[in-house]
């Protein structure tokens, strides 16, 4: 395999290793973060993500046969995006390059690109650049990318933590592997945190700490899924104790934590699958998980009158007829918590929510209203028949408006059949009650009135 290139592109092979820095060669570097230190250098050490680079895998043949081409990391922080990128650098020939698209611009895509053509014309390198939360180029510095990466005078490497089919141009998209990385399981933290505690090179091997298992589990719980948070929360652990070590308690950890930092961004993906979640639940009747989805908004600081519109939608879109008192136990909720506001407020939204996820479900009026709609929009639909139209003014007898209405209220039940849709849509039927709760009974109104059609 070519000699691999160092994090500053400089080919290793031409390094004096004599006098070069540790850092560069792997050494402990005791200033910088346990996390960072603790970065998988290959394989071996890389934990988890075997969906993606496990043994016989795609990715991990073309890192190994240095056959990278342009991709996309997408998944939540501390899951090994940036990792990757590193051990990319150092497993193939090619030049590398990192930016962070929060400090960068036009400009520095452009210098790299220049030393991308001097690496191609006189070593006959590629230039890999590594772009660090590639979602926060603007669409015009997406586009600078575009013609490099199609040319291949750049492998571009993006790590994000958002969508990138919402975040990422599709011109960008179309030409660059997504790579989907998953949050964590405890068990693979829990390795993760072994190996930092064995490591007298890198890690804290050389402090004699004693973990009991059930602490390493604890941090991995605390930690959701995130390795660097799980490794900073041991190193916090570890600067509590004396240099010649000790015991690392669940109480440290707590006292080093304070809170969990709840990961959730107001305008990112996690507020956006939090929310689906928890509708999804209410929907599904599950009141446990509508709750818990409830809770994580309330812990990081959603604002209760989005969560009470949600819930209101919900109650309408999936509860429906089935059970009318869940609208009107939303919409209570929603003016109740703009009166009572926070920590009260909680108590009320999960009243609601409750009552929402355990009522029997029906879309059916949803739906209805859908449909006819989609009527409105793509059919000729005709006149408002002439007996249903206004009659409350002078003259409109004249014009034949509501001269042959039937009043229905004149007949026994309050009922009596007449055509109240246009000649046009003579026969729609857009209302299907369901079988459950109160709707059941609707519908059976609904068929003793026109039974051809209910």
């Amino acid at each position: 395999m070519p000699a691999a290139a160092d994090w500053s592109g400089n080919d290793r092979s031409t390094v004096d290793k004599s006098t070069a820095d540790k850092s560069t060669l792997g050494a402990a570097r005791p200033f910088e973060p346990l996390a960072q230190r603790m970065r998988p250098r290959n394989f071996e050490e890389f934990i988890g993500q075997q969906e993606a680079v496990g043994a016989g895998r795609f990715l991990r043949q073309m890192i190994e046969r240095d056959q990278i081409s342009s991709m996309i990391f997408y998944g939540p922080p501390g899951t090994g995006k940036t990792t990757l990128a590193q051990m990319i650098a150092g497993m193939t020939g090619s030049a590398f390059r990192k930016l962070n698209a929060v400090s960068s611009g036009i400009q520095d895509i452009r210098v790299i690109v220049k030393e991308a053509d001097e690496q191609r014309r006189y070593y006959q390198k590629r230039t890999i650049v590594f772009i660090d939360e590639i979602h926060r180029f603007n669409k015009s510095q997406q586009d600078v990318l575009l013609p490099y990466v199609e040319d291949g005078r750049l492998i571009l490497i993006g790590a994000t933590t958002e969508n990138p089919f919402f975040e990422v141009n599709h011109a960008l998209l179309s030409r660059v592997r997504i790579v989907r990385l998953y949050q964590l399981s405890d068990g693979q933290l829990v390795k993760i945190l072994r190996q930092a505690l064995l490591d007298t090179e890198r890690g804290l091997g050389g402090q004699q700490l004693a973990v009991d298992d059930e602490v390493l589990l604890g941090i991995a719980q605390l930690a959701g899924g995130d390795a660097r948070m799980a490794l900073n929360i041991l190193e916090g652990a570890a600067s509590m104790l004396p240099p010649n070590g000790g015991t690392v308690t669940l109480e440290m950890v707590q006292e080093i934590l304070g809170q969990r930092v709840q990961r959730y961004d107001k305008k990112g993906d996690n507020h956006y699958d939090t929310v689906s979640a928890f509708i999804k639940s209410m929907r599904g009747s599950d009141p446990d998980a509508a709750l818990h989805y409830l809770a994580r908004m309330l812990a990081a600081g959603e604002d209760v009158k989005f969560i009470a519109r949600r819930i209101v939608i919900c109650a309408s879109e999936d509860v429906g007829n089935a059970d009318p008192m869940a609208l009107v136990v939303a919409m209570n909720a929603a003016q109740a918590v703009q009166f009572v506001g926070m920590p009260e407020a909680r108590i009320i939204l999960g009243q609601a929510v409750t009552y929402i996820a355990a009522a029997p479900k029906s879309n059916a009026a949803y739906m209805g209203i859908d449909a006819a709609l989609q009527d409105v929009r793509s059919k000729n639909c005709g006149a408002v028949p002439m007996h249903l139209r206004d009659a409350h003014y002078k003259g409109a007898s004249k014009l034949g408006h509501g001269t042959e209405y039937i009043y229905p209220h004149d007949y026994p039940e309050h009922f009596t059949p007449q055509e109240y849709l246009p000649r046009e849509l003579a026969g729609a039927h857009y209302y299907q009650p369901s079988e459950n709760g109160t709707e059941k009974r609707l519908g059976q109104y609904l068929h003793h009135c026109w039974p051809k059609r209910y």
